[in-house]
């Protein structure tokens, strides 16, 4: 294995893959992931490689290579997943998606022999499962976060249906996607390889629109049709997993079913106590203590264990009826579809969620609340001042809301001013 040093390649991207929002602190165990999944020359190369997407042409000149060469290069990158390749106006620009959700997954989405899945998975769970700071960056290093849960649509009741949007039904969102691919769970499939898998199925994580398109043309996952894609979402449902989606309104990327066992934000939610590692729906789970039976089903399929039994004096009586934590509760519906008294309801939140537009959105979103919207911005590390801009900026950002508009005011900078208000979700179509 080839030595952890300052200089290596592998060090390299594990500086450049933390600037991305979605961060993955740098560690023993992400490169010996690294080690695995790409050589010291290709970790070198993908680290001078920009955040946002690119074309083969932009490639080839970060890299000083001829353009033809840059392109095979980026091609085999992206026939193993490292890379997802997609078309936009007629062109192809690539980009390196963040670890999670990107190409942890993708790296066990299928069966390879090219890599040792075992040890791949084993180096995952101690990096995301053992270790905490992988996992609290991802899931509580900010307000806006990378997933967000949809609602179990048979479990509303007429009156709450009307009030749950488009973007927020996988029935809806599976019938407008442009490609639709099924392949295996990520989580499942890394939590069996360590021997820790549970009996929920493994083929039923979709991937959609230019994410499924690039993964089903490089075999990586399995095309499939809107009617197959909501008989899995039935299944799922019909053995009590929970649907996880994209952050985002627009272009959403995926549709995890999940288990409270294996999912990796849900187990952290139990794990390390985050009461919103994964965004809620726009409701909250509500007992009729008149109708509850206290016979357990809600505390049994609760994948976070949010419900449970508490005593209530009911008829001079003390009686055991569901509560909810309402601080940990997904909104899911999963104890609502699983009460046989009709006692449980989903009600609307007072306060709702606000969902980011598209991935561009999120990304700018998630940078601010992280302090690193300056690597966005400022995305060629190679040129001298952008690292200098980017440093500035980063600077600023850290500082109170009051500092912060203080130091604006005293730099008198025009060009600052402009770039700290025009800081615009187009701004990632950019590029070539």
């Amino acid at each position: 294995m080839p030595q952890h040093t300052t200089h290596s390649g592998y060090h390299a991207l594990m500086l450049r893959l933390n600037k991305f929002p979605q961060g993955a602190p740098p560690s023993a165990l992400l490169f010996k992931i690294f080690s695995i999944l790409f050589s010291e020359q290709e970790a070198r190369l993908l680290s001078q490689l920009p955040l946002r997407p690119f074309s083969a042409a932009k490639a080839a000149r970060i890299w000083k290579v001829p353009e033809q060469a840059a392109r095979k290069t980026l091609e085999e990158l992206a026939s193993r997943a490292v890379l997802v390749d997609l078309e936009r106006a007629g062109k192809v620009v690539y980009f390196l998606p963040p670890p999670m959700a990107g190409f942890f997954e993708f790296s066990l989405m299928r069966v390879r022999s090219d890599i040792d899945q075992k040890e791949l998975a084993r180096l995952f769970f101690r990096y995301i499962n053992v270790e905490d700071d992988f996992i609290r960056d991802l899931f509580a290093g900010g307000e806006t976060l990378l997933g967000r849960v949809l609602v179990n649509e048979p479990a509303l009741n007429p009156e709450t249906c009307g009030q749950v949007l488009d973007y927020e039904r996988a029935s809806a969102i599976i019938r407008s996607a442009s490609h639709i691919a099924v392949g295996l769970c990520y989580c499942r499939q890394k939590m069996r390889q360590v021997g820790r898998g549970c009996d929920a199925p493994r083929d039923n994580c979709l991937t959609l629109n230019s994410a499924a398109q690039s993964l089903i043309r490089h075999g990586h996952a399995r095309e499939i049709d809107a009617a197959e894609g909501l008989d899995i979402l039935q299944q799922a449902r019909a053995l009590n997993l929970v649907q996880c989606a994209d952050n985002v309104r627009e272009s959403v990327n995926f549709i995890c079913n999940c288990c409270g066992c294996c999912c990796e934000g849900m187990s952290a939610i139990r794990r390390l106590a985050l009461p919103n590692a994964l965004y809620s729906t726009n409701f909250i789970m509500q007992t009729d203590t008149a109708s509850c039976t206290g016979c357990g089903n809600c505390t049994r399929t609760c994948p976070i264990e949010a419900v449970q039994l508490s005593p209530v004096c009911a008829s001079r009586m003390i009686k055991k009826k569901a509560k909810v934590n309402e601080d940990l509760c997904l909104g899911c519906g999963v104890c609502v579809a699983n009460c046989p008294a009709g006692a449980l309801r989903l009600a609307p939140r007072a306060k709702r969620v606000l969902t980011p537009l598209n991935t561009a959105h999120r990304l700018v979103l998630m940078a601010i609340e992280r302090g690193k919207l300056q690597n966005l911005i400022f995305d060629k590390q190679a040129y001298l001042s952008h690292r200098a801009m980017a440093a500035l900026l980063g600077g600023i950002l850290k500082l109170p809301p009051v500092q912060r508009l203080m130091a604006s005011r005293q730099l008198k900078s025009r060009y600052l001013e402009r770039l700290l208000a025009d800081v615009r979700i187009d701004s990632f179509s950019k590029y070539d």
